[in-house]
């Protein structure tokens, strides 16, 4: 029992190290050189206590390079649409939790170990800043443009070509879930997609971010 409980306690040190350590430690280690003469773009960053997402606002050039998500219905055109909010995650919990009430065994047991990926993509209105809850941020034209690259490449294409949007899968009429690139687990999760989608975009984050509180740290450090 002894011999457990020391083990216990081995692995929850190494992992609090780990996070602190994935924190406090810079990623990239330098910081992106901007672009001159660009103007900047406005991106948001969108937490719960668990997952991130990032919003970006609507104009006719986002409309058109996401126009392959319009055409599975996704209602970027609508007259009060503001922003377009991605999110990445783990099929099961995403698609089986929709609220907290709706927590069920199998989808934590899955994001725990290892799960399918999908996008979430949700159309909004205006979003409320400042909020404890957004974080904002403003890049160049250069990177804006690599951002919603990186976004796009997350979708899985079907043989079509395009986009494989979830049939009967979404909260409300305003959102849309689509077979994504990667397999998610506890250490590759959301948090780290779009920590990963914020370096491209030409931010910094920690080594590591798997949770929210971890990466809205890193990035108060570092940007």
């Amino acid at each position: 029992m002894r011999r457990v409980l020391r083990y216990m306690v081995m692995l929850l040190g190494t992992a609090v190290l780990a996070a602190a350590l994935g924190t406090l430690v810079p990623r990239p280690l330098w910081p992106a050189a901007s672009a001159e003469g660009e103007g900047t773009r406005h991106i948001l960053v969108l937490k719960n206590p668990i997952h991130t997402d990032i919003a970006v606002p609507l104009d006719d050039g986002v409309r058109r390079r996401f126009a392959f998500l319009a055409d599975t219905g996704l209602p970027i055109e609508a007259p009060g649409a503001r922003y377009i909010v991605f999110g990445w995650g783990g099929r099961a919990f995403y698609l089986e939790t929709p609220t907290w009430s709706q927590l069920k065994t199998m989808p934590v047991l899955k994001a725990l170990t290892l799960d399918a990926a999908v996008m979430h993509v949700d159309v909004a209105g205006a979003i409320l800043e400042p909020h404890p809850d957004v974080a904002v941020f403003d890049i160049d034209e250069e990177h804006f443009s690599a951002l919603l690259d990186y976004i796009a490449v997350s979708f899985r294409q079907g043989e079509a070509g395009g986009p494989m949007a979830i049939e009967n899968a979404g909260y409300s009429t305003f959102d849309r879930f689509y077979e994504a690139n990667g397999h998610f687990n506890a250490l590759v999760g959301c948090n780290t997609w779009t920590a990963a989608a914020l370096r491209t975009a030409g931010l910094r984050t920690g080594w590591w971010n798997p949770l929210p509180v971890s990466l809205g740290w890193s990035l108060r450090l570092y940007d």
